[in-house]
């Protein structure tokens, strides 16, 4: 079992663990809207960097307050005056904390209100699923405030509503809101109430899965969509191969052949 006390050095993330191996962890400087700093961006990667290996089963990621999260730290980067040089290895650990959400193996569910604006929506766009609710925006402000996007707009943005809408978003400054959001692939859920009930009821199913099976969803899907067709192919038959003849899946065969499964049904 998840030790309660596994996460207990940090300071801009609050962590729960829950008894099911699901974990909650909140972006927590409200008083900025959970802007990222170098030190949370740090301590993203510490968490996703390890979350597997812990045994963590799935995680919900939240901002406290009313925001999700409003973005790079602007007066820490207008205060550190960086060179060139040194803003590119600031993206690049962005790069590495995300990557370690997407590629991670844990199944990562964003729950999102408020603000989900420039670098928060980079943030958001690497969980494998996002929850909205009836206050949450996106936006990409970057083009009005005089920079560009270094946390992988380009790659997933882009990747979720089209290269032309991305474009659209940081040169106009194009907000979305409300359905057109989720029609568009902002998100997956909107929610009429809490999108962190929401999405812990996601993790909590998520966390019911084999860790292998999830482990193929949350990191060859990926993987897969970064290769060629035919080298897709070949490699989702390799995964396959190895999570589908696994131990663990044996009694849940099993049970499907004993008609004893839950059944896939029509939504009411």
């Amino acid at each position: 079992m998840l030790a309660k006390d596994s996460f207990s050095s940090y300071q801009n993330l609050a962590i729960e663990v829950q008894d099911n191996g699901v974990c909650v962890v909140t972006l927590d400087r409200p008083s900025k809207r959970n802007a990222l700093d170098t030190a949370t961006i740090e301590e993203l990667v510490q968490f996703f960097s390890s979350a597997h290996r812990k045994g963590v089963k799935a995680v919900v990621l939240a901002g406290k307050g009313d925001h999700f999260c409003a973005g790079l730290d602007l007066v820490e980067h207008w205060k550190e005056d960086r060179s060139p040089d040194e803003f590119m290895h600031v993206c690049l650990r962005w790069h590495e904390a995300f990557n370690k959400m997407e590629y991670g193996g844990v199944p990562v569910i964003a729950a999102l209100q408020g603000a989900v604006v420039g670098g928060g929506l980079e943030l958001a766009s690497a969980a494998h699923i996002r929850v909205m609710d009836q206050t949450t925006y996106f936006a990409l402000p970057e083009g009005q405030r005089g920079i560009f996007t270094g946390g992988g707009a380009t790659i997933r943005v882009s990747d979720l509503i089209g290269k032309s809408r991305m474009i659209d978003m940081i040169m106009m400054g194009r907000v979305y809101q409300g359905q057109e959001a989720v029609d568009l692939g902002l998100a997956q859920y909107i929610t009429d109430g809490s999108s962190f009930d929401k999405a812990l009821e996601l993790a909590n199913r998520a966390a019911e899965n084999l860790p292998l099976t999830n482990y193929a969803i949350c990191s060859a899907i990926s993987h897969l969509n970064n290769m060629s067709g035919m080298d897709a192919a070949y490699a989702e038959a390799v995964v396959a191969g190895v999570v589908n003849t696994q131990p663990a899946a044996r009694a849940r065969l099993e049970a499907f052949a004993n008609k004893t499964a839950a059944r896939v049904r029509p939504n009411d």
